[in-house]
């Protein structure tokens, strides 16, 4: 019996030890423990700050949103890292901040295959932020996407379409698809057909349709943009002229396209004034068999309104 109440004592001091020795060891990480996250708190502040000194300073520099917005980003996501880093050390930490970065290497290759697109979007986007082929707000066609450049972030470019869809497309595949740029120099040429009568003419009609492009102040002409109207293809019924004249793209989706639209009511009323015919396709019926099988007749409007 008294065996077993030593043992009893001897368990409960141990207890007792290891609580102390736990709270004393507690107490005295306290402190570092609080400049740990003091160093945390004030290296989350500071790369925000230096972060949006950067993107400040790239952005007057370079007059270059989305680089500037691009490398802002990067050196606050660095710098947050290493602040990290020094707060485990300062607070004592510094073997798991040394097995941080050597598990970080290790499972590098690993998160490389399971993380392969991720990867090649960031990489992807490191490089659209120094050399790509638009700005914020510039109208373009990525593939089948075709808006206006909204932002460019680390894995993807966004999109804004004309018809209100947010499209966002992978950075890998910003670089591997063509980008076709409506806005890069702010001109556009666009194009349309127009059919007159084979019994018209075909130099009146095209000083007629030139007189409607250049009385339009939207359309530009100048040296290097050239408006113009060309025969492109005697068809069934018409002779077939294709319009081409010189617009703004700066704002694409309004100003291009209402354009286009103006230009084409334009020339239509000033041919039709003109008194040149616009006819369409003429259909040819052929009817076979015998007169009497066919249950059609054919009646005079004269001998009609004579009656």
């Amino acid at each position: 019996m008294l065996l077993f109440q030593e043992s009893d004592v001897n368990f409960t001091d141990e207890i007792t030890e290891a609580t102390t020795s736990f709270y004393e060891e507690f107490v005295e990480f306290l402190p570092r423990l609080g400049l740990g996250l003091a160093i945390i708190i004030l290296g989350v502040l500071l790369a925000g700050l230096i972060g949006r000194f950067a993107t400040a300073r790239v952005s007057r520099r370079t007059q270059d949103p989305l680089m500037s917005r691009f490398l802002g980003k990067a050196i606050r996501f660095v710098l947050i890292v290493v602040f990290i880093m020094l707060a485990l050390r300062a607070a004592g930490l510094g073997d798991i901040s040394a097995g941080i970065l050597a598990t970080a290497g290790a499972s590098a290759v690993v998160l490389g295959f399971a993380f392969k697109d991720i990867g090649q979007n960031f990489i992807a986007g490191i490089i659209l932020s120094f050399n790509r082929p638009f700005d914020v707000n510039d109208t373009v066609e990525i593939g089948d996407n075709f808006g206006r450049v909204k932002t460019l972030e680390f894995r993807y470019t966004k999109l804004k379409t004309f018809d209100g869809k947010d499209v966002y497309i992978p950075n890998s595949d910003v670089i591997t698809l063509p980008v076709t740029n409506y806005t890069e120099d702010g001109f556009f040429r666009w194009s349309f057909l127009v059919g007159i009568d084979y019994d018209d003419d075909i130099n009146l009609a095209k000083d007629c349709i030139m007189e409607a492009l250049n009385s339009d102040a939207r359309v530009i002409s100048d040296e290097e943009h050239v408006n113009y109207v060309i025969e492109d293809e005697l068809a069934t019924s018409t002779v077939n002229l294709k319009v081409f004249f010189w617009v703004d793209t700066f704002d694409f989706g309004r100003v291009a396209n209402t354009t286009r639209g103006r230009v084409i009511g334009n020339v239509k009323r000033a041919l039709m004034e003109k008194g040149f015919y616009l006819p369409a396709d003429i259909q040819e019926i052929k009817l076979y068999g015998r007169e009497s099988d066919l249950p059609l007749s054919v009646q005079d409007k004269r001998d009609t309104t004579n009656a």
